[in-house]
């Protein structure tokens, strides 16, 4: 029976001519080639018409010619390739067929090569790893109306991330040229308007020249400071198109904006306030994007001796250095005379308290302590979505990229730091190395609380892993650090010391971006020869885990580790607060809460995808031989994932 409702994965409509060679039986030897079928089984037999295709699938593309040798995705793929875009995340969909072919059979799969997801939103998220690990852009295929609601999640992750992903989206914009229900349902006159409070710069080409123009512009604008990601509408007629002729086409050179450095005059002034201060503090936040960026924090750091708090939605600051005092970021800031924020979204929360219960706020900070912020934040910023925190009066706001800043204000602070100053600022290095030393004994003797206890600590389920990839040029790729998560153990005993051994957490904090965006990260640390680690969650796990399939298909290399807590725990201990708050108890906390009756199988789900897996894993002992197996498999370039049952945090 004909349906108007065929979903809009199902590629009979597509694939039909290619699969019905395949669907004919083989000629044996003994029968003559060319014989004769009969008339019913030749109808059964041959390509579906245009018009069957319309009434099987409710999706009829025009066909080009069979004489084509030239479309227009096949330009749109060479506008691509210009931009050294490595991969192209996405789920297959019909209002992108031209591109996706072109991609394939015109491109080799090769810059960008095609990457499989089971969901529009962890394409996204995978994009979003992929540019944190590599420092390079990915793109996205969207199929038109759903595929971007799909989308829309990991795409305001990746806005609030400050992370460039170029979106293409599929539509057919002539409404004459929609054949079918679905391609109604799946088109609109301004299909980017779902996201445009959340992307930077959107576009909708009615030609190749203008698609070329606007790809290259779109590119720009994304990985322009600050970075975010852009959409761009390849319209299906455009991509389906016979380019006869490719005269009076031509495709942009890309000319880079270089990141903005923050004014001269402002920096020396910052830098007197710096080198007069006794208690100044760094926090450091959206800030090194490369190893450089780490480098010249160190080198800050250091000429000032100047403690650190490193905000973690990047890895700014070794953990190893003396000055890295995260904890003791509360008693900094109270005891400071100058705050240097670096980058710092939320500079407000950083000098507040606040008081859930009665909505009421206090300053964390002594009075007379001058701030100076650093950072693009002030240069650009949307209405409706506010990412960009409560405002924060400072005595010094000055615009620019933090990272490409540090060395104008380096040699500002040398150029104000005299020789007797430096001597009088020397005795703080032993001061804060003395801290350091209190700090990291204190986080072990805490970590051998409950070190049998089962089910398994997270502080043991940490020591374990890290015992066995630390001689390995390892990535945590997975969100360690942000709102307690796993109490924080590998910023608090790990040894991170090198900028892309963190990622930083999933800025928008939606639930479904830990798994896809270890992928998306493990797919650039598998070309660089890093052992990729991500230490998941289970509740996220669960709203993204075709991300697994998509490591096994494509021979990603990745270590996951479950922090298998059978609960989401945050929302569990945030309910039995505002209980506790109105006198009611805690007992009734899980429901609504608690992942359990019956607890998920993540290892069995896992081999059901094609990984290699072990668990439950209850006893602590059975958890460093898993440990160590499961590096065996990722060692071999295959994905592997443990499940490990812990405590809540």
């Amino acid at each position: 029976m004909a349906s108007q409702n065929v979903d809009r994965r199902n590629f009979l409509s597509k694939v039909a001519v290619a699969s019905s060679a395949a669907a004919i039986p083989t000629v044996h030897a003994a029968e003559p080639a060319n014989k004769t079928l009969p008339a019913t089984e030749a109808r059964r037999l041959a390509p579906p018409s245009v018009a069957q295709l319309a009434a099987d699938t409710g999706e009829a593309r025009p066909q080009l010619p069979a004489s084509a040798t030239d479309c227009g995705s096949d330009f749109m793929v060479d506008v691509i390739k210009t931009l050294n875009i490595d991969y192209i995340f996405s789920n297959p969909g019909s209002s992108f067929l031209g591109l996706h072919e072109s991609i394939v059979n015109y491109g080799g799969n090769k810059s960008p090569e095609f990457i499989t997801c089971m969901h529009e939103e962890s394409s996204a998220a995978m994009a979003n790893g992929y540019y944190k690990a590599s420092g390079r852009p990915a793109s996205i295929l969207c199929h038109g109306t759903v595929g971007l609601q799909h989308a829309s999640m990991a795409l305001y992750n990746a806005w609030c991330d400050r992370v460039p992903l170029i979106a293409i989206l599929g539509n057919t914009l002539d409404s004459t040229k929609r054949a079918g229900a679905n391609d109604w349902r799946h088109s609109a006159q301004d299909p980017a308007a779902i996201v445009r409070d959340f992307t930077k710069w959107d576009d909708q080409p009615i030609s190749l020249q203008a698609f070329a123009e606007s790809m290259v512009q779109g590119y720009k604008i994304s990985t322009t400071p600050p970075m975010e990601p852009i959409v761009l509408v390849a319209d299906s007629q455009l991509q389906e198109m016979e380019l006869v002729s490719r005269s009076g086409l031509s495709i942009p050179k890309l000319s880079p904006t270089l990141p903005p450095q923050g004014d001269a005059g402002a920096l020396r002034e910052a830098a007197q306030f710096l080198v007069a201060a006794e208690r100044p503090v760094i926090l450091a936040d959206r800030l090194a994007r490369t190893a450089e960026g780490m480098r010249l924090l160190v080198q800050l750091a250091e000429t000032l001796n100047a403690p650190v708090v490193d905000l973690t939605s990047r890895q700014n600051m070794p953990t190893t250095h003396h000055l890295y005092q995260n904890a003791q970021n509360r008693k900094l800031v109270a005891q400071a005379d100058v705050i240097l924020g670096l980058e710092v979204t939320d500079f407000w929360g950083q000098i507040n308290q606040f008081n859930r219960i009665d909505d009421s706020s206090s300053p964390r900070m002594k009075p007379g302590t001058k701030l100076i912020r650093i950072g693009v934040n002030d240069l650009y910023m949307k209405s409706n979505y506010q990412d960009f925190q409560r405002y924060a009066a400072v005595d010094l706001s000055i615009a620019g990229d933090g990272e490409t800043t540090l060395p104008a204000l380096i040699d500002a602070v040398k150029s104000a730091m005299s020789d007797n100053r430096k001597l009088s600022l020397a005795p703080r290095a032993e001061v804060y190395r003395k801290m350091y030393a209190e700090n990291y004994e204190a986080a072990r003797q805490a970590a051998a609380f409950g070190w049998d206890a089962s089910p398994i600590s997270t502080a043991r389920l940490c020591m374990e892993l890290w015992q066995q990839i630390k001689t390995e040029d390892w990535a945590l790729v997975s969100v360690g650090a942000s709102e307690g998560f796993i109490s924080n153990w590998p910023h608090r005993l790990w040894h991170i010391d090198r900028h892309y051994q963190y990622l930083g957490y999933g800025a928008g904090g939606g639930v479904g971006y830990g798994l896809p965006a270890a992928v998306g990260a493990a797919l650039a640390n598998k070309a660089l020869g890093r052992m990729s680690v991500n230490i998941q969650c289970d509740g996220d796990f669960m709203y993204a885990n075709g991300a697994l399939w998509t490591a096994a298909h494509h021979r990603i290399p990745l270590l996951t580790v479950m922090h298998n807590n059978r609960a989401y725990a945050q929302e569990t201990m945030l309910l039995q607060g505002i209980a506790n708050q109105r006198n009611r108890g805690v007992t009734t906390a899980k429901i609504g809460t608690a992942i359990e009756d019956p607890n998920i199988d993540y290892a069995k789900l896992a081999h059901g995808m094609g990984v290699w897996a072990e668990g439950p894993i209850t006893d602590p002992k059975d958890l460093a031989p898993a440990i160590k197996r499961a590096i065996g498999v990722v060692k071999q370039g295959l994905p592997a994932l443990i499940d490990v049952v812990t405590q809540s945090r």
